[in-house]
């Protein structure tokens, strides 16, 4: 039988376009969101923007206060923390895991991705790196052979691209996310898993990592 797509119905439209907007850095975090503004560029009714906003909130990226509104998400210095050492706590035993099932192809997906961070840098394209950044994390996760850990992963993958590209954008922490990049690929091609974990604690450990330390340098 033929599978047909359905066409996606108004409330996933203006998730994706919401989530797309908290992702990127159009909306500030911490900022209100007016949903009758967004309705109206949107030019839908208010009630697919107040599904959006409610599945936003199930993921974690909108934060619902009653009787006082909608806010994108922020995070206190206590909450990154948190939320670094989940990360670490994932990627790590993602790291092992993938090591483990087929290191041939996990030092292959890593390498053709740092390549292609090599030639967005040499293009000054900011936006392709930070979007890389993200991916070369994901491939540990996709390469794990562990669903049940890439599921708990996505819980955080959004918040981690929503501040990658707020605080990834400065020039000293792509020059620090690049190199070590580097430098997990090399110790995965070399099979040396110590190695490229204490590469991936420093990456993104929250007394080490970049997002820690110019998080909370502010």
């Amino acid at each position: 039988m033929k599978n047909f797509e359905r066409p996606k119905s108004l409330t996933e439209l203006v998730s994706e376009t919401l989530r797309d907007w908290i992702i990127s850095g159009d909306l500030e975090l911490g900022s209100q969101l007016s949903e009758a503004r967004i309705a109206s560029e949107m030019q839908v009714s208010r009630t697919p923007v107040r599904e959006a906003i409610n599945r936003l909130e199930m993921e974690g990226l909108l934060i619902v206060e009653p009787q006082r509104g909608s806010f994108v998400f922020s995070l206190e210095p206590t909450e990154l923390a948190k939320l670094c050492d989940a990360r670490l706590c994932l990627e790590s035993a993602a790291m092992i895991a993938a090591i483990r099932h087929d290191p041939d192809r996990l030092a292959q997906q890593l390498g053709e991705c740092v390549d292609k961070m090599t030639a967005a840098r040499a293009a000054d394209d900011v936006p392709a790196y930070l979007q890389l950044d993200s991916r070369f994390h994901q491939i540990l996760l996709d390469e794990s052979d562990n669903r049940f850990l890439n599921d708990a992963y996505q819980t955080i993958a959004q918040k981690m691209s929503a501040l990658r590209n707020r605080l990834g954008r400065h020039p000293d922490h792509m020059a620090k996310s690049y190199r070590e990049h580097i430098e997990m690929r090399d110790a995965v091609a070399a099979r040396d898993t110590d190695k490229a974990l204490a590469i991936l604690r420093d990456h993104i450990g929250q007394n080490e990592g970049s997002y820690w330390k110019m998080a909370t340098s502010r």
